[in-house]
């Protein structure tokens, strides 16, 4: 229940205790990012939260409450990156789009956080994977490209819609030879593909992800390794696909086979390749952006969900590259 009164104040009835320490973060961290946010005053009285300042700003810190509600409701943290991106939809006019994020709960991570799109084109991001059997994600590092394409990959695993999970990137030289790394192939290649292991142990933990591993049900693996295989009942994630070369690009693309969906994410400001070489990447989306069946999607530094310095980063020397 919510009440308004003509003293400039709004109040809101929190269900259980786990949802008001949700929302207020530690140390009321969140509370006090919402006044910092909004001009408001915000009181947290055991379970009811108090609103108080001008029209406006009352509104507009109602409005934010109950874009992130999903999150504390569930006894969920609320981080500064949900905020931001409640912020960036209720400025662009877009609340109703923005709450129906609640809606697209894809998985559950390992420490039992639900795992749902948290920025509208996160969202369009993960409805085109579902309906394409190969979708093209572009943008900046930490927009959850890789990520969500993993949680979508477990799922559809976990629920039998594919026999296995292929996850592969180039192993680009980017400031140091491989010749000169210690131990086997395998061994050099798998700091490239550490970012990979990283999103299914977020997913799935250490042990079951290893268990997954050793019986071939989930497979991590440089891209030289695709060439010739004909890759069925799978779903392959090329991640870093701006270091491909269009013959690589073009051969991974032709190893979908039967009942197999490909995403292939990639940000295009951060190509390694030798200087004057086409990234494959590049290539692909201005040949196959017109073929059916093929989706395209572009996310931006507003879609960013890791700390807020990475979006400011971003944003830094994109506005240098522009001068």
């Amino acid at each position: 229940m919510s009440d308004v009164t003509s003293k400039g104040r709004f109040s809101i009835d929190l269900p259980h205790s786990d949802a008001a320490i949700a929302l207020a973060g530690a140390g009321q961290s969140t509370l006090h990012r919402l006044e910092t946010i909004t001009g408001a005053s915000i009181v947290l009285r055991g379970l009811q939260l108090e609103i108080s300042g001008l029209s406006n700003q009352l509104e507009r810190a109602a409005a934010l409450v109950e874009l992130v509600r999903p999150i504390w409701q569930e006894g969920q943290s609320v981080s500064a990156v949900d905020l931001q991106a409640a912020l960036t939809s209720l400025d662009a006019g877009r609340k109703t789009d923005h709450a129906l994020l609640a809606d697209h709960v894809v998985a559950r991570s390992q420490r039992g956080n639900l795992l749902r799109p948290r920025t509208i084109r996160q969202k369009a991001y993960l409805e085109a994977m579902e309906a394409h059997d190969l979708t093209f994600a572009l943008g900046p590092a930490g927009t959850g490209k890789t990520f969500l394409a993993a949680v979508l990959a477990v799922r559809m695993l976990t629920e039998r819609k594919i026999e296995r999970i292929v996850l592969t990137r180039p192993a680009v030289e980017a400031g140091e030879r491989l010749g000169f790394l210690p131990g086997d192939l395998q061994q050099k290649v798998d700091p490239y593909l550490r970012p990979l292991y990283d999103a299914l142990h977020t997913l799935l933990g250490l042990e079951k992800t290893s268990n997954l591993l050793d019986k071939g049900l989930i497979e991590v693996a440089p891209l030289a390794y695709m060439r010739g295989r004909t890759l069925e009942d799978a779903f392959v994630i090329l991640d870093e696909a701006q270091n491909t070369t269009s013959a690589q690009m073009r051969m991974v693309l032709t190893r979908l086979g039967e009942r197999s969906r490909m995403v292939v994410t990639g940000d295009i400001t951060q190509i390694d390749l030798p200087a004057g070489q086409q990234s494959g990447l590049v290539e692909a989306v201005q040949i196959l952006q017109q073929v059916k069946g093929i989706a395209t999607c572009r996310l931006t530094s507003a879609d960013i969900v890791r700390h807020q310095l990475v979006q400011r980063v971003v944003e830094a020397y994109s506005k240098k590259e522009k001068r």
